[in-house]
């Protein structure tokens, strides 16, 4: 069930419609957000899918580009998508939330708004800096915890969401003592390891062999970090590294 409609004009915030959605999907599942490039799948009609999203959403976030405005006469047309799905929001009684998009986005005023959409004019917005998206997103996923309490939240629960760009660290037919760097203070950023014995995979840092008896092949390549305590140490030693999640920038 979608929680999150993202409504937004192509050619004007179906960039940071996409990084919106990008980030809420991570934080809340793809399954809550819903957005029509992404949603709606091939050969499937729209205007009942876009209709059936907003009447089951909690919440429709407008994003609204610095050209927003210039689409006038579009907006004066009573089937244009971008004015139905709000006009549906403002209907179901749906919260509805402008997005600013860029510093050059002003608030609406009423005077460019048809009659049926003013009221967009007087909700209170939030502005997007394109210049700092990170900020940006964490700020309407935080709106979007607070206004829909229902969605699972990660965050505010004191658990970190899945990152798309992550490293990971791991330790692979290891007999011995294997210790996360959490439990040592000072500059260590990995993994140690005593008495290992096979392949042993490591993250980001520097790397350091402290070791008394180190013996067996070892290749570092990247950033790895590996400090070895006391023990003797067998086998091929090498970081690896995860692939950064590629996504698509969809638009409509």
């Amino acid at each position: 069930m979608s929680k999150v409609f993202i409504n937004y004009r192509t050619g004007d915030g179906e960039k940071t419609a996409a990084l919106i959605d990008q980030e809420l999907s991570r934080r809340f599942g793809p399954e809550h957000i819903f957005r029509a490039s992404k949603s709606i799948a091939p050969g499937e009609a729209y205007p009942e899918a876009l209709l059936a999203a907003l009447r089951r959403s909690s919440l429709l976030l407008a994003v609204v580009g610095p050209d927003w405005t210039n689409f006038r006469a579009r907006l004066q047309e009573p089937e244009d998508w971008v004015r139905r799905e709000i006009e549906e929001a403002f209907a179901c009684e749906l919260p509805v939330v402008p997005i600013l998009d860029g510093r050059k986005t002003n608030r609406l005023k009423r005077t460019d708004l048809p009659p049926e959409l003013a009221r967009l004019a007087d909700l209170q917005s939030i502005p997007f800096d394109t210049h700092d998206v990170e900020t940006g997103v964490r700020r309407i996923g935080d709106l979007v915890a607070e206004m829909v309490p229902g969605l699972r939240d990660p965050v505010r629960a004191g658990k970190t969401p899945p990152v798309s760009d992550a490293v990971t660290n791991s330790i692979g037919d290891v007999g011995g003592t294997a210790v996360q760097s959490h439990d040592f203070t000072g500059d260590v950023g990995g993994t140690l390891v005593k008495d290992s014995h096979g392949p042993v995979h490591t993250g980001n840092g520097h790397i350091y062999q402290n070791s008394r008896h180190v013996s067996g092949d070892r290749h570092f390549s990247g950033n790895g970090m590996t400090y070895f305590e006391s023990g003797d140490n067998h086998g091929p030693i090498q970081p690896r590294f995860g692939e950064p999640d590629r996504r698509e920038d969809d638009s409509r």
